[in-house]
């Protein structure tokens, strides 16, 4: 049973909680302290980043840009039915993609036809209900650190991923965690240079404490939580455009057109990108050399020409795990579909290959254009919320403290 309702996600600290695999648990959580950005230092840290040269972005326009506050709350403050829309979108994509993650989209739809729900596994004791992987792992962990500190603190996040069990961990995150496990490596120099989107299935998150001030600290926390794994141009600016799309997402009242998706990445991706030399695996772009958001000009643009479905665009341009193959996966199938969340999630877990990402992505973005009442009811019903082994149902408290914290109340 799903445990929490729209009307029920406020509550005090400490609760039991029912969920799809039938178990209860009780969670205390540890309340952090109103967000409050006086205390913030990471602008200085991003600046001292930027004058080393120890962050591989450039200073791009966006950073300047003031997002503005999200209201529309009871209280004045910002709608949080949108927040958790866009987080258990984001754990919904991930936990229906999940179990044929890396599958060719034409071979998984030979094993099970076409996914429109969760897949009983071994780890779910064969039982059909939505398991986490890295992707919500992750962005959780994040919105834990979140609220344990009222706001972002990149060192104390690096430590939380460094020594939790992630699953299905990418070879990017497995060198940071290496790294941050050495010892004497400061956290800003755990990332690594690696256009994965390993970063980009993690970051929706960082939005949750700047939705009520509005301020740039906001692109300040997205670049140090992007470069945290992963220290690359194309991934940070990724971090940056998607959190830039979903934040004026929850200030949509209908879906944009479909040319708005690619031109707001573009328009905030081309002048923070610094490295010119990403080049496609796909055989179809075997000329292409150049960055992320000239790559997506270039294949959204054929797409749309040659007005192909979503499943014969993510197999020309591959839609692995490379971000020159999630992104336009993500935006495409967003173009075409984002009117109705449920069809969107289901063309990102049957159309691409590296499909629990993909999905989290879409589901992060219909849900935070619509809201936690748009998703599905026996998505939301078979979702275990967990991010532990045995920890069932954290991700409703984490959502229900974080609502009390930067929220509505």
């Amino acid at each position: 049973m799903y445990p929490l309702s729209k009307r029920t996600m406020r509550f005090p600290n400490e609760q039991s909680y029912s969920c799809a695999a039938g178990r209860q648990r009780r969670i205390v959580l540890r309340p952090g302290p109103a967000y409050n950005p006086a205390m913030a230092t990471n602008t200085q840290t991003l600046e001292r980043l930027f004058a080393a040269g120890d962050i591989d972005i450039a200073r791009g326009a966006l950073f300047d840009r003031v997002p503005g506050s999200l209201g529309g709350g009871p209280e004045g403050g910002p709608d949080f039915d949108r927040v958790e829309g866009m987080l258990l979108g984001l754990a919904i994509g991930d936990a229906l993609g999940r179990p044929t993650e890396a599958q060719l989209p034409e071979r998984r739809a030979a094993a099970h036809g076409e996914l429109r729900d969760y897949l009983p596994t071994r780890h779910s004791d064969g039982l059909p209900i939505g398991l986490p992987s890295d992707d919500s792992q992750m962005a959780f962990w994040t919105l834990e650190q979140l609220i344990e500190s009222g706001r972002l603190r990149p060192e104390r996040l690096a430590r939380l991923f460094a020594t939790e069990t992630i699953y299905g961990i990418g070879k990017s995150v497995l060198q940071f965690v290496h790294h941050a496990r050495s010892g004497g490596v400061p956290w800003y120099r755990c990332g690594v240079k690696s256009a994965g989107n390993g970063a980009l299935m993690r970051i929706a998150p960082v939005l949750v404490p700047h939705l009520r001030e509005g301020t740039t600290e906001l692109w300040v926390d997205t670049a140090l939580a992007a470069m945290l794994t992963h220290n690359d141009s194309a991934s940070i600016a990724s971090c940056l455009a998607f959190v830039d799309i979903l934040r004026q997402l929850m200030a949509m009242d209908a879906p944009p057109p479909a040319d708005w998706w690619p031109a707001t990445w573009i328009a905030a991706t081309r002048d923070l990108e610094v490295d010119p030399t990403y080049e496609s695996r796909a055989p179809h772009y075997a000329d292409f050399q150049g960055p992320l958001w000239r790559f997506v000009e270039r294949a959204i643009a054929e797409a749309e020409a040659e007005s192909w479905s979503t499943l014969e665009a993510c197999n020309a341009w591959y839609s692995g795990a490379y971000l020159l193959e999630t992104v336009p996966s993500a935006l495409y199938i967003l173009m075409r579909h984002a009117d109705d969340p449920e069809e969107a999630i289901v063309r990102a877990v049957n159309d691409s290959r590296d499909n629990d990402t993909t999905a989290a992505i879409v589901g992060a973005a219909v849900g935070a254009l619509h809201g936690h009442d748009a998703l599905p009811e026996r998505w939301l019903q078979g979702l275990t919320g967990r991010t532990r082994r045995d920890d069932d149902g954290h991700m409703f408290a984490l959502l229900a403290e974080a609502g009390r914290i930067f929220g509505d109340g």
